[in-house]
């Protein structure tokens, strides 16, 4: 159970850090730490079997019939890229806890936090390839929020905005290539890829499978061309930029690559396309790192670099290139972290990261001069330090390119120029900032951190001290056991030696410090305006410009798409979609007809032919009506509403009577709010005194309405004329109404079919409630009625007088004015509707009831209360938060699911125990009560928050009015409930 402990405690963490207070900032830091170093520790405990070869898996079968399990599996790679998510997550919330400031919302931080480590985890561990791809997407979503963790700066919210829109696209692109890779291979299971190497290569959609994951890696690690959002996400805090865009999210890409290398590395498209991009990647990051004004910026292009050196080792197809790579994820790691770190020191203390104002900061912060100078000296590949070792092997694989004259030269060449560049900028970072003269306009006056935010740093330099000295002990074992994981037999005898002798790389690593000193003293000159350099202004690249400039492209097709396929009428958009629902329905019948079955028809009784006849009437009336008179049409549509609740009686039905009652209510109190905010008809079509020509026009458009409304329900009609004419055992209603008892455990076959046989189909319904409304309620924020419908009734200022009624106390026991009994009556109504409500509850299993309808029955309780009291009175005297109900009832359905896995059975199977209980008796509980709680629970949340959004439309349209009584008037209540306040 240690790996999925690994997975999981992380996002129960998120889920703990959402209700602490915002400004416990220890509390949260306590809490965000001890899940890290408890993974850390879990971890830790799986080395021993993965060290002697042991593959770890964990597996839980979710839906068996269709071959679908959760799988997580450590093998050595995945258990070094685990302790480096998880060690460093514990690093960077000690040094948060120092950096964020006591107002920011550090709640959200630790839980975005720690569901991007789940998430980054999830990657690392999956054992199944669709399993990964959603983790992987997991990842883009959470790192959007912590980028745009201070989303009042446009910046931030521009920079989540286009990271997400990247890496996201490249998602999509990696669940293409993992679909058409698990069927090459005959299977989705991650050890049943891997084995299926050259059956892959040599498959006929293996280049589509390689397209498809190089751009799903290649998005995710900031390689050319998608290396432009990476800079921009800069505008996250820090403790973000350390922990995503240098040590974790910047990383999955490079970790698919390696984890996928024995499946598709090994051909010439594999060496072009990801070599190419990792040979960008690498010289365009150093250059343009070269030219930043932001500490952030340098480190931010630097990275792009170094994460292009890992792609381009992975490239070349080499075993010992790919054992350079690992090395490389790591060291990288280390001294890069310790670097943004640094960055974000100096933007605490001296309230800038700007390279042209800083200046002789070693005074006052000789400590964390201390640290960014050993940090930036291993990124710049300096003796003694690991990124030296790195750097040597990667010049040592490029000298070993096998190829034409233009591999085998050009790539040492390129080598050499990215090793110039690196000591350019990585002297420009350090001696810029931290010597020179002392700055004068810097906006505080800078001094050391406080020491537990310098701790981190520090050890991460030590890290890198220790490793550059002594790697074959530090690093080496470790190194050994991941690449074994990967390569398996094929792992070639490698070393790690501080001292090769007198070879080629160390005369490359020679060239390369000394050229990058002159280079950084010859663009000194230049930033100073002595010195000219063409070439730089002309090789500037602005990622950012040509992806707004990408969007604005597309927003202009599908501006001019709208204009020619769309309208803004309503009319007209449910004209096209009943022409294409028809046109759908339409091309399988031509070809295979509509036979009716052979079912003799049931008589005709009177009283259902009357029944049917009046709701008929009221149907066509209401469509009448509503080009007139909406009210009318409106309750026209409930008659016949009516009329199918008694005809779903008539048939023996209960449950989809009981359903469509109080669905109806619910709906005519809906369209009864909406109607109060629709602009008023001003003049009839019909009325003679509108041109001759508008009125043809408009009754040909009804006529054209009335006979495609008459062609598609005689379609529908005739569909269910053939359908229910059809024995029930042509289909598979026997199955349900055979299997619900004895499997489902309940005798009201639509609920067992609902809950049990459809749960995972009803847990996705559910979800997409809650999305539906919560999207109602924030566009219903921003709503803003029509200029007449602005005005209160006449009714009502008939009725309030002066206006006095505008400024009742909310808070008093009843409502005031006519108004004062059915305050009463509702009163009494609400805790009788909740009996009734848990009645239908417990019995739906068994009989006529549900989670559904006992949410509409209290849903329908509380919206009487508004719609007697008020607004403010009832919000007054009822705290109701539709936001909690709807996560308590997804978190109450998903734990039921999830109830299974302790017991070794697939999602959402039901557990149930029957027993004696003293004063209760025999009784029977199942987790499916548990999933129809989380149906009721949701089934509030969402009803009551679009309805209570639409009662505030009324407090907004009067507000004015309230606002223009005398101040000697006493005045109204402002507070109202979780949804909205004002």
């Amino acid at each position: 159970m240690s790996l999925v402990w690994i997975v999981i405690l992380p996002f129960a963490g998120s889920l703990c850090a959402a209700f602490v207070s915002s400004r416990a900032r220890n509390t949260e830091a306590w809490l965000a730490g001890m899940v890290t170093l408890a993974c850390v520790v879990m971890a830790l405990r799986c080395y021993p079997l993965v060290a002697t070869g042991e593959v770890v898996r964990e597996t839980f079968q979710w839906a068996p019939g269709l071959g679908l399990a959760v799988t997580f599996r450590m093998d050595g790679f995945a258990w070094l890229f685990t302790m480096l998510v998880t060690v460093m997550g514990a690093l960077v919330v000690l040094y948060a806890r120092y950096y964020l400031s006591a107002q920011d919302p550090v709640a959200r931080f630790f839980s975005f936090f720690l569901a991007f480590m789940g998430a980054m985890l999830g990657v690392v561990l999956s054992g199944n390839l669709i399993q990964l791809v959603v983790f992987w997407e997991l990842t883009s979503l959470t790192s959007f929020m912590l980028i745009a963790y201070w989303y009042h700066r446009s910046d931030a919210r521009r920079g989540a905005r286009m990271a997400l829109t990247v890496t996201a696209g490249g998602g999509l692109c990696l669940l293409g290539g993992v679909l058409v890779l698990g069927r090459i291979a005959g299977g989705y299971d991650l050890d049943t890829v891997l084995a299926a190497g050259e059956q892959v290569r040599a498959h006929a959609w293996y280049l589509p499978a390689l397209v498809l994951i190089a751009l799903g890696a290649l998005t995710k690690s900031a390689q050319f061309p998608f290396h432009f959002w990476l800079p921009h996400a800069m505008a996250a805090p820090t403790p973000v930029s350390v922990y995503l865009h240098s040590a974790t999210m910047v990383k999955a890409g490079v970790f698919l690559l390696v984890r996928l290398w024995p499946v598709l590395a090994g051909t010439d498209a594999w060496f072009w396309m990801v070599g190419s991009a990792g040979l960008c990647s690498l010289v365009l990051g150093a250059y343009m790192a070269m030219f930043q004004r932001d500490m952030k910026g340098v480190l931010a292009y630097s990275t792009i670099s170094h994460l292009g050196l890992i792609t381009l080792l992975l490239g070349l197809n080499s075993p010992l290139a790919l054992i350079a790579a690992i090395f490389h994820i790591m060291s990288h790691a280390t001294f890069k972290a310790s670097l943004f770190m640094a960055a974000g020191m100096v933007d605490h203390e001296t309230g800038t990261r700007d390279l042209s104002r800083l200046s002789g900061l070693y005074r006052a912060m000789p400590l964390t001069t201390a640290l960014a100078t050993v940090g930036a000296a291993a990124m710049a590949g300096v003796p003694l330090l690991n990124g030296f070792i790195s750097k040597e092997m990667f010049f040592t694989e490029t000298m070993f390119v096998s190829g034409n004259a233009l591999t085998r030269i050009g790539l040492p060449a390129m080598a050499v120029v990215w090793g110039i560049f690196s000591v350019a900028y990585s002297l420009r970072f350090i001696l810029q900032v931290f010597f020179g003269p002392p700055a004068g306009d810097l906006p505080r006056d800078p001094h050391e951190p406080p020491l537990w935010m310098l701790f981190p740093s520090a050890l991460l330099v030590l890290a890198c001290l220790v490793v550059g000295m002594i790697p074959a002990i530090a690093i080496g074992p470790y190194l050994d056991v991941a690449a074994r994981s990967v390569l398996g037999q094929g792992t070639p005898v490698h070393s790690l030696a501080v001292w090769h002798g007198w070879n080629l790389p160390l005369i490359m690593s020679l060239v390369a410090m000394v050229a990058g000193t002159g280079l950084y003293r010859m663009l000194g000159e230049y930033q100073r305006g002595t010195t000219v350099v063409p070439l730089i202004d002309w090789l500037r690249l602005d990622g950012k410009r040509l992806f707004e400039s990408l969007l604005e492209t597309l927003d202009a097709w599908a501006d001019w798409l709208l204009r020619w396929l769309s309208t803004e009428r309503l009319q007209v958009q449910l004209l096209l979609l009943i022409c294409a629902a028809f046109a759908a329905a339409l091309v399988p019948l031509a070809a295979g007809g509509l036979p009716a079955g052979s079912l003799p028809l049931t008589p005709l009784e009177p009283a259902f032919a009357g029944m049917w006849l009046v709701g008929g009437v009221c149907a066509v009336a209401a469509a009448v009506q509503a080009k007139y008179h909406r009210l009318a049409a409106l309750s026209l549509a409930g008659a016949a509403g009516l009329a199918t609740c008694m005809t779903f009686v008539w048939f023996s039905a209960p449950d989809l009577a009981l359903t469509q009652l109080v669905v109806e209510v619910v709906t005519i109190v809906l369209l009864l709010l909406g109607l109060r905010w629709l602009p008023r008809r001003h003049q009839s079509v019909d009325d003679a005194r509108v041109p001759l020509r508008v009125r043809l026009r408009a009754r040909t458009r009804r006529l054209r309405d009335l006979v495609l409304a008459l062609i598609a329900g005689t379609g529908v009609a005739a569909l269910s004329y053939a359908v229910m004419t059809r024995p029930a055992v042509d289909g598979i209603s026997p199955f349900f109404i055979e299997s619900a008892l004895p499997l489902g455990g309940g005798r009201n076959v639509i609920n067992v079919i609902l809950v049990d046989f459809r749960g995972f189909d009803t847990l996705g319904e559910i979800t997409v409630l809650g999305i539906v409304a919560l999207t109602v309620f924030a566009l219903l924020r921003r709503f803003r009625p029509a200029p007449e419908s602005m005005e209160r009734p006449v009714q009502q200022r008939e009725q309030d007088g002066d206006g006095s009624a505008l400024l009742r106390d909310p808070h008093a026991l009843l409502p005031v004015g006519p108004m004062m009994l059915p305050g009463v009556v509702v009163q009494l109504l609400l805790p009788i509707a909740g009996m009734v409500a848990i009645f239908f509850l417990l019995r739906g299993h068994d009989e006529p009831g549900g989670g559904f309808v006992a949410g509409l029955i209290v849903a329908t309780a509380v919206i009487l209360q508004y719609m007697v009291g008020g607004t403010a009175w009832a919000e007054s005297r009822t705290r109701i938060f539709p936001q909690y109900w709807i996560a308590l009832g997804l978190l109450c359905a998903a734990g039921a699911g999830m109830a299974a896995w302790p017991a070794a059975r697939p999602f959402l199977s039901a557990l149930a125990w029957h027993g004696t209980l003293p004063l209760v008796g025999e009784m029977h509980l199942s987790t499916v009560l548990l999933f129809d709680v989380g149906v009721f629970l949701l089934v509030i949340g969402a009803t009551v928050l679009i309805l209570v959004a639409l009662a505030h439309q009324s407090r907004r349209g009067h507000r004015r009015q309230e606002e223009a009584v005398p101040a000697s008037a006493p005045a109204p209540d402002p507070a109202v409930s979780g949804t909205e306040r004002g």
